[in-house]
């Protein structure tokens, strides 16, 4: 202990240097031998460099405080007396003098209290920082036990967490290179513009962004869904974002696979209806081709040969527009996104889907929002599944003589951003109100059995949710059913 450290001690040190004849030359009073209040000594230092001790009490001893006498001095807390000041001299002390040596024992007692506090929030300041300590070690732990790639950015744009799985992979870089720096200096795998809008577009509407992105930093091909978590102190205006990078390779791989089964079960649907179709082109292909052998045979052409051909060529032509579209709509293909009119799709899908025989008991309406107002970015060709999907439904549902509305229009989100929608409508009963909550889930049909497999829905829903849109039932209960694609447009890829 030291003046410096404690207010009281200069005081004490004054008081001793008025008080005459109680000590000579007093320069210090000093303590700390030991760890705790309990087995320190505390001394005074004189010019001469002797010592005079201040007689410690012992800790085993209770009981009242001991009585006061010439020289030796009880020092009083609120914990009892903690040590007994003992000043050595021949001559006796006056009442005056031990007064004044009470005095500085009163003193020294505020000082050991001070002490006292000063070493239980010394203990207690250690034991928050280890605390703090421990529960940095632990969220760090479980952080880099994550499978996951994990990383924090602030608004700077600077690193603050890079989880251990980010430190993998042939483009992989250590914690230590990565904390602090930009994020534009450490991640390469696309332009510093594109890679601040992404981050810049959670910063500003506070939602989570979600897509996806292929990848080799791990030697082969893998697939990744990219999440950047919008992060908020106290409540607060967004103040980091948290990127989540989540290898999706297997589940994608199965997701392909049930969805080119559907694909498939959807194919053997129209398969009835456009041989249907095809057997029309086929009967003129086969009556002119009797034509041209019964003029071949008489030698007087009641038509021009060059006629019949044609209109061969014309009839093959189609036959091979229909079979082309149902081989490209069965026909696994990679992913591959890129700007397209929502408009289009429609197009595309109703090609297969007119040749359908429901389709010839029911009305089509189509309402289109018109060429490049609907533009999305992303798979055109999942797109024409998921609507081909919900029209089978429509139709499904639909009674002879009713009415299939497919309409595509722009909207604005509660948020502000421009959507593209696309709605299937049908008059038929409707979906009940205490099933509409389950439409979307696996193997969820209210089809007869052996109509449905229960996946057609969820695997529109899965596409749609890839796509950062939505796909919802907005219709009531027993007003048919509408089900709405929401997209975010684009302008860009």
């Amino acid at each position: 202990m030291n003046a410096a450290a404690l207010p009281t001690l200069p005081e004490v040190l004054g008081l001793l240097a008025r008080a005459p004849n109680v000590t000579d030359g007093v320069t210090s009073v000093f303590d700390r031998i030991g760890p705790s209040i309990e087995s320190a000594r505390l001394a005074l230092e004189f010019a001469d460099g002797s010592k005079l001790p201040i007689v410690w009490r012992d800790p085993t001893s209770v009981g009242a405080a001991l009585p006061s006498t010439p020289g030796q001095l009880p020092v009083v807390t609120a914990a009892g007396v903690v040590a007994t000041l003992v000043v050595h001299r021949e001559q006796p002390f006056s009442p005056t003098e031990h007064h004044q040596l009470a005095a500085v024992a009163d003193l020294f007692a505020v000082a050991l209290a001070r002490d006292a506090q000063l070493e239980d929030l010394q203990r207690e300041l250690t034991a928050r920082v280890q605390e703090v300590a421990h529960q940095r070690a632990f969220m760090e732990c479980v952080v880099d036990s994550l499978p996951d790639g994990l990383h924090v950015v602030d608004r700077d744009y600077r690193i603050h967490a890079w989880n251990h799985k980010r430190e993998t992979g042939l483009q992989g870089v250590a914690r230590t290179a990565a904390i602090g720096r930009t994020i534009f200096e450490v991640l390469h795998r696309q332009p510093a513009a594109l890679l601040k809008r992404e981050f810049d577009e959670v910063f500003a509407s506070g939602r989570l962004q979600q897509f996806q992105m292929e990848s080799s930093a791990f030697g082969e091909p893998r697939t990744f869904r990219i999440s950047k978590i919008p992060m908020r102190m106290g409540g607060g205006p967004v103040t980091h974002v948290i990127t989540i990078g989540e290898d999706i390779t297997d589940w994608k791989a199965a997701l392909d696979r049930t969805a080119q089964s559907e694909k498939l079960a959807a194919l053997g649907q129209l398969a009835a209806g456009v041989m249907h179709e095809i057997n029309n082109p086929l009967a003129t292909i086969a009556a002119c081709a009797e034509s041209l052998a019964l003029q071949q045979e008489l030698g007087a052409p009641a038509t021009p040969p060059t006629e019949l051909l044609r209109i061969i060529d014309l009839e093959v032509q189609r036959c091979k527009k229909i079979v082309n579209g149902l081989l490209d709509f069965a026909r696994p293909k990679p992913a591959h996104r890129e700007l397209f009119d929502l408009d289009e799709v429609v197009q595309q899908s109703l090609f297969l889907l007119q040749h359908h025989p429901r389709f010839k008991r029911v009305k089509l309406v189509m309402e289109l929002a018109g060429s490049g107002q609907a533009m999305v970015h992303g798979d055109a060709d999942q797109l024409v599944q998921v609507l081909i999907a919900l029209a089978m439904n429509a139709l499904d549902a639909t009674p002879e003589g009713g009415r299939v509305v497919i309409r595509t229009s722009t909207a604005r989100a509660d948020d502000g951003r421009s959507l593209a929608q696309l709605d299937v409508e049908d008059d038929g009963p409707g979906i009940p109100r205490t099933l509409q909550a389950k439409v979307f889930e696996p193997f969820f049909t209210t089809k007869p059995p052996g109509q449905g497999t229960g996946l057609g829905l969820a695997i529109c829903y899965g596409i749609v949710n890839d796509h950062g849109g939505q796909l919802e039932l907005v219709s009531p209960e027993g007003a048919g059913a509408v089900f709405r694609v929401s997209l975010p447009t684009s302008t860009a890829p």
